[in-house]
């Protein structure tokens, strides 16, 4: 199974591109029942709009159910579509009873054509059935601390009680872009696959017109349902500085992200984390009892709305010992930044030194005090 991810030629992408303006002085008046811009990476809120007000998200309910999916591992290995998973209404990545698939393909069918039967087809071949893989949703969604948040379905067709709010899915769309497999597919206007039965190349498209229209724009997920209206949840970078915005049941969704985004990046900064010096881990099998490791590459810079630098925490992830023999440049653990008990982002430690084994000294023989005859 070939993946390649593809991006229009660069004349496509200029054509109608929304270019920003420096910043916008005034809070835009928007369409939406609810919106929220968020920093991508401290969560802080810089515009609210009904935020906290549980509502149903339609097919942005597939962020999540993505996620799992590229979280549940060994996205290459094909297999046969469930017949019965792949019958549902709406919006469809164009799945047929018998097809050989990969998790990976059906991710990026649940993102950029938004189809309902990928996210189907992958709840069940994680879990076992779609309310089982509502059960992991639901689970993932307490322990990101989602309180407005509740799945019933994979795919976003709504169910007795499925919803969220415009921050619990801003804060979804944070955690789920630091995972690099997501944030690739999502950001992206076309990718080409291969899959059906047997598997033949075909291309799927981006629902998500903003990546064309709003410069910097790398995501997320679009969703409508008669009930939920339009909804859409995007990310956007300007200098550095990245943010996360949400709207549901907006009539005018394009337009209203692009003017909270104007406004937006003109509230918030950028600070640089300043890392502990000297982080040194245990060390065993060898002559020191710790070994000096360093972050693998600085940083990227936090985008901040008041939070200042010495707010950040830093948490050193590894094993309860290295063992010896280490080379200087072993990735031997992880550090964590975090802000609020809310982690930004981990940086690979690596060793700063080598480390020798050193084996136990040969015990000396003792002499018999018997001889032989």
């Amino acid at each position: 199974m070939k993946r390649l991810v593809s991006a229009f030629t660069a004349v496509l992408l200029t054509a109608g591109l929304h270019f920003p303006v420096a910043h916008a002085e005034e809070a835009p008046d928007v369409a939406a029942k609810a919106a929220v811009v968020v920093s991508a990476d401290t969560g802080e809120i810089v515009y609210s709009h009904n935020s906290g007000e549980k509502l149903p998200m339609a097919s942005t309910t597939k962020i999540m159910s993505a996620l799992l999916c590229i979280e549940s591992g060994n996205l290459d290995e094909p297999f046969v579509v469930d017949s019965g998973a792949i019958h549902v209404e709406g919006s469809s990545m164009g799945l047929q009873e018998g097809d050989i698939v990969t998790k990976y393909a059906l991710c990026c069918g649940m993102l950029l054509p938004s189809g309902n039967d990928a996210a189907n087809a992958a709840a069940v071949r994680i879990a076992g059935s779609t309310e089982k893989f509502a059960e992991l949703m639901n689970a993932r969604a307490q322990e990101l601390g989602l309180g407005k948040t509740y799945f019933v379905t994979p795919s976003g067709l709504e169910g007795v009680g499925h919803g969220s709010s415009a921050y619990d899915m801003a804060l979804l769309a944070s955690e789920a872009l630091r995972n690099p497999i997501f944030r690739d597919i999502c950001s992206s206007e076309s990718i080409k696959l291969e899959f059906g039965n047997p598997p033949y190349t075909r291309w799927l498209r981006n629902t998500n017109k903003l990546l064309s229209m709003y410069s910097g724009t790398y995501g997320v997920k679009t969703g409508f349902t008669d009930e939920a209206g339009r909804c859409l949840v995007s990310a956007c970078e300007r200098g550095g500085k990245n943010l996360v915005c949400v709207t549901l049941n907006d009539r005018s969704d394009w337009n209203d992200h692009m003017a909270m985004y104007d406004y937006a990046f003109g509230q918030v900064h950028t600070v640089e984390p300043e890392l502990p010096q000297d982080i040194t881990l245990p060390l065993a099998g060898s002559t020191n009892e710790c070994i000096h490791v360093r972050a693998e590459a600085p940083p990227e810079p936090v985008t901040v709305l008041s939070a200042d630098r010495d707010e950040l925490t830093y948490t050193v992830i590894s094993p309860p010992f290295v063992y010896a023999p280490v080379s200087e440049g072993d990735e031997l653990g992880e550090l964590s930044i975090s802000y609020g008990g809310h982690e930004i982002r981990r940086i690979a430690l690596c060793a700063a030194e080598d480390a020798e084994y050193k084996s136990a000294p040969a015990k000396k023989k003792k002499k018999s005090l018997f001889f032989r005859k």
